[in-house]
């Protein structure tokens, strides 16, 4: 297709959600490419709009979440990623992701440690939009529900942080309740491009009208998840 956003798909050991989150992104409009980190090289960045960390256990999280996904990826790409976004390129972190790009410093200082209850979490939650102007999130309304897996999904900041990340709008979604102990009851941050988000729930796990539990819900037009409309929004932003 001419002019079709194209979509790079960073893989670690570990990672399991890459085919859903592929499979979400083409039905939005992508071309959606899978590269493992140790094949990935800077040319192929060259021919993205978008790059997205999936979800999982990369590296098995045997040190803490991501961290070794980050050394791996500063291996290979030195700050390639920083480059790629300075130069108008996206980036998206879902769970595991959100937790590597973190430690990246590509979004605002903070860390990812484990929930309060100690206790991995597998639910639907409810989540607030705070990222009024945020691109990958136009599409989506104030509040709908999205689902969450983490072990180490808790979000803390120093200091006053998480509250000024709030007041400068880099907050881009809040739980609609204490989920994991997230300071400011934050789900996704946003960084000050506007470019980079990472969000602990999965939207390519509610892709499609059928993936919710509640047979009764209604989708806005009769076929698609919540989960759809934020990769449509980020297509339609790169696509534009």
């Amino acid at each position: 297709m001419e002019n079709q956003p194209h979509a790079l798909l960073l893989k670690f050991p570990g990672t399991n959600c890459d085919a859903e989150t592929a499979r979400a992104l083409e039905a939005a409009g992508f071309s959606a490419e899978v590269v493992p980190i140790t094949r990935i090289d800077e040319a192929q960045l060259e021919r993205a709009q978008l790059v997205v960390l999936s979800g999982g256990f990369s590296y098995g999280d045997y040190v803490m979440a991501g961290r070794l996904a980050q050394l791996e990826t500063e291996r290979k790409l030195g700050d390639a990623l920083t480059a790629f976004r300075d130069r108008g390129g996206y980036l998206l972190g879902i769970c595991n992701g959100f937790q590597i790009l973190t430690k990246l410093g590509l979004l605002p200082d903070g860390s990812l440690i484990h929930n309060t209850s100690g206790r991995f979490i597998c639910r639907w939650v409810e989540l607030e939009k705070r990222g009024v102007d945020n691109p990958f999130l136009g599409g989506l309304p104030d509040t709908f529900e999205l689902p969450i897996a983490h072990a180490e999904g808790r979000f803390v900041a120093p200091g006053d942080a998480p509250d000024r990340y709030l007041a400068e709008g880099l907050v881009a979604l809040t739980y609609g309740s204490d989920v994991n102990g997230s300071s400011c009851a934050i789900a996704g941050l946003s960084d000050s491009t506007g470019r980079v988000l990472g969000l602990m729930p999965h939207p390519e796990r509610f892709l499609w009208k059928s993936h919710h539990y509640d047979p009764d819900w209604e989708s806005p037009d009769g076929e698609w998840g919540m989960g759809y409309y934020m990769f449509k929004s980020i297509h339609d932003t790169i696509a534009a």
